[in-house]
């Protein structure tokens, strides 16, 4: 059972249309940067303290009042979803100890939202990837939430791109002000200032252009993508137009430029919140530390020894 309620005057915007409330989330790469660790355990389910990251990624989305989330899955990754399962083998033995504050950890994955999947047979691209979730999500909004970053809970993003999304009623996305020398890193887009009507819901912006990791020197800002997406029904059909782009892949920004170009909206919110990037193992390693030193149970303890760690590092010590 989802911890999420089913309140129906929360899933209709001041504009009459439907908030969104379904999320996906693509999760079938193969986590090559990962590897050895990744060949037999998803990179989804590295532990980021005593959660997988892809807990806190559903975690989210229920914050934003989600309660359906699909995964898009890929060979290997059955264990995902056992994540989210119930153990009441692991519970019996846990109640047996009286071990109440674990006995709830272990529930709580079950208990955030009802959990779906698909599997994506092949890793054709991002754009690719969405496309399966159609038959779950139908003509409706949805939210995208790329399986390798998330956010502070307590400076959510999610809920101004809903609200935003069905204000408009195209595309929303979200972006973070990278270096100038960083924009290769990322896709980098070109902005105007958004309707005055939008700018109560944030620091909105109307998206003019998109540019897949362009050099300093040919960037249009320094906006770089998000992994987060709201998006309109009708991304499907643009999904199946799309012809295969960077990487003969069928990328999702390609579809979505070509809603733009057809006449549908495109906004973005600038987020300044704290963003957690898991994708590459040094942004793990910092997400793992950030998080750690901010645990009540842990952060203080945790922070002394990594001063002492980092003193005595510094004085070419061992730090143990």
């Amino acid at each position: 059972m989802s911890e999420h309620s089913a309140n129906p005057s929360s899933t209709v915007a001041a504009t009459g249309r439907p908030l969104a409330v379904k999320a996906v989330i693509p999760a079938a790469g193969l986590a090559t940067r990962f590897l050895p660790a990744t060949k037999a355990v998803p990179k989804e389910l590295l532990p980021v303290v005593d959660r997988p990251v892809l807990q806190y990624i559903v975690e989210e989305a229920t914050q934003a009042g989600i309660g359906d989330v699909l995964l898009i899955t890929g060979r290997g990754k059955t264990s995902m979803v056992d994540h989210f399962d119930r153990r009441p083998d692991l519970e019996t033995r846990l109640e047996e100890k009286g071990d109440a504050e674990r006995l709830a950890a272990v529930r709580r994955p079950s208990e955030l939202a009802e959990i779906y999947t698909v599997r994506q047979p092949e890793q054709l691209g991002l754009g690719h990837a969405i496309g399966y979730a159609e038959s779950h999500v139908g003509d409706q909004p949805f939210a995208v939430l790329l399986g390798d970053e998330f956010v502070k809970p307590s400076e959510p993003l999610l809920p101004a791109m809903l609200e935003l999304q069905a204000r408009t009623g195209g595309v929303v996305l979200a972006f973070f002000e990278v270096d100038p020398a960083e924009t290769k890193r990322y896709g980098i887009a070109s902005v105007e200032p958004a309707e005055s009507e939008l700018t109560d819901i944030g620091e909105v912006v109307r998206v003019t252009g998109m540019v897949e990791k362009p050099q300093p020197e040919d960037a249009p800002s320094n906006l770089a993508v998000l992994g987060r997406y709201v998006l309109p029904g009708k991304i499907f059909d643009a999904i199946r137009r799309t012809k295969p782009g960077s990487g003969g892949e069928i990328q999702l920004t390609d579809a979505m430029e070509l809603l733009r170009t057809e006449g549908t909206p495109v906004h973005a919110i600038v987020y300044r919140g704290t963003r957690y990037d898991t994708g590459m193992p040094l942004g793990y390693l910092q997400t793992v530390v950030q998080i750690a030193a901010e645990r009540e149970d842990l952060g203080a303890e945790f922070r002394s020894w990594l001063a002492d760690f980092v003193k005595a590092d510094a004085a070419g010590g061992s730090g143990t």
